[in-house]
């Protein structure tokens, strides 16, 4: 008889282990709060008006369409109630034989709560939809506000330089310097200023130190300021308050310094650690239960090669749950259990135009080659040929033009 297998989530590991988990033993209910699968390494590009939400959000009944054993509900879940192998959601209960956690991470705002109620983040396409309308919003308010209005609307701040605040910075500084000035020649654009601001003393701290100094160089190449080992103290939604004291007038503000991992109440408070992650061991089973599994960014897994948990990066969470879809059928079938490894294949981060760093096991470079290698990887880890097509069409017409005509503001009306 089919198991009932319920996963939550549908991020690159829910996504991935519903598409893996082999549909002669079980039955699947696939739970989101949204309808669609999104490519978070692309949000940016939304943000910055370089392609579109649609190109790299992927309606979940349509990538499972014609497959009757997989069942997708919209709802998010409210309790955990592993005694009774049942979840409760806002459209009521669902039971379970096995149930997979693959809610992945939200914003860490580290109780600052000045920055939660003021700042941008970048978790979800409706967040890139946001900053792009406010993006937009603002230039069309410089037009016509006042010179003591316009100090704050003309600084822009990012905070976190780790790949996402990078990339921002830089696609931000691309678009000022070769878009905007066409659509607002009566904006002196010398006068809009990008910071990115950073705790540590360096850009991409997970990269290599060759990575990193790239990266710093080609931000300060195209007039990003850069400001290492300060915080940002508060934040009111017009002025920026850092930790030495200055004060940076700003009515924008992206908050890219951190994530959590999305809470769920009904799991022992012991499995849950620093910045709610829950524990598993080496098949993803979290500790002291028999049945509860978590992948992907929601998990955290010592091996003797990364004691401290592996990299919250999509490679780690698809190939766990490839591997889990194998353990769950070795499970039903009695057979013994394989353990996770990571293979760090490396890492890469992209700052504009021809700019980018690429960390690889055996190699490490930077500039116009690892720019192409950046743009073939992420456009071979999208899902559809169709979008494939879209984004690279997308891409090359920027290349060549230096210009997009994706800068609508989309508002609802109430």
């Amino acid at each position: 008889m089919k198991k009932k297998l319920v996963i939550l989530g549908a991020g690159f590991a829910g996504l991935e282990l519903a598409k893996k988990a082999d549909k002669k033993y079980f039955d699947i209910t696939l739970i989101d709060k949204l309808n669609h699968h999104q490519f978070q390494p692309l949000f940016y590009q939304v943000a910055t008006s370089q392609i579109e939400p649609s190109s790299i959000s992927f309606p979940l009944r349509f990538v499972f369409k014609g497959n009757s054993n997989i069942q997708i509900r919209l709802a998010e879940v409210t309790k955990l109630y592993p005694e009774d192998n049942k979840i409760a959601t806002t459209i009521g209960d669902f039971h379970y034989d096995y149930l997979v956690i693959a809610t992945g991470c939200t914003t860490n705002f580290f109780n600052n709560t000045s920055i939660e109620q003021n700042a941008f983040t970048l978790k979800s396409t409706y967040d890139a939809i946001a900053i792009r309308n406010h993006i937009i919003t603002v230039f069309e308010s410089i037009l016509s506000a006042d010179a003591e209005s316009r100090k704050a609307l003309l600084n822009l701040v990012i905070v976190g330089a780790g790949p996402t605040g990078v990339e921002l910075a830089g696609a931000f500084a691309e678009i000022k310097k070769y878009i905007l000035p066409k659509d607002y020649p009566g904006i002196d654009f010398s006068q809009f200023s990008i910071y990115l601001i950073e705790g540590s003393n360096k850009t991409l701290t997970a990269m290599s130190a060759k990575a990193s100094e790239a990266s710093g160089k080609y931000l300060a190449q195209l007039g990003v300021r850069l400001i290492t080992e300060t915080f940002v103290k508060s934040y009111d939604g017009t002025m920026v308050t850092l930790s030495d004291g200055n004060i940076i007038p700003a009515s924008t503000l992206i908050w890219a310094a951190g994530i959590k991992g999305n809470r769920i109440e009904g799991l022992d408070e012991k499995v849950w650690i620093a910045n709610s992650r829950i524990q598993v061991n080496r098949q993803n089973k979290i500790l002291g239960y028999t049945n509860l599994y978590a992948v992907g960014d929601i998990s955290i897994m010592a091996t003797p090669v990364y004691p401290k948990g592996h990299p919250q990066v999509a490679n780690v969470a698809i190939n766990q749950a490839r591997l889990l879809s194998r353990n769950l059928k070795n499970e039903y079938l009695n057979k013994p259990l394989l353990d996770y490894e990571y293979k760090d294949l490396g890492a890469m981060a992209t700052i504009g135009r021809n700019k980018a760093v690429v960390d690889l096991p055996f190699m490490q470079f930077k500039g116009y080659i690892a720019w192409l290698v950046w743009m073939f990887l992420h456009l071979m880890l999208i899902l559809t040929v169709r979008n494939k097509l879209i984004i690279f069409i997308n891409w090359a017409w920027s290349y060549l033009t230096k210009n997009s005509s994706l800068r609508l503001i989309l508002k609802p009306n109430k």
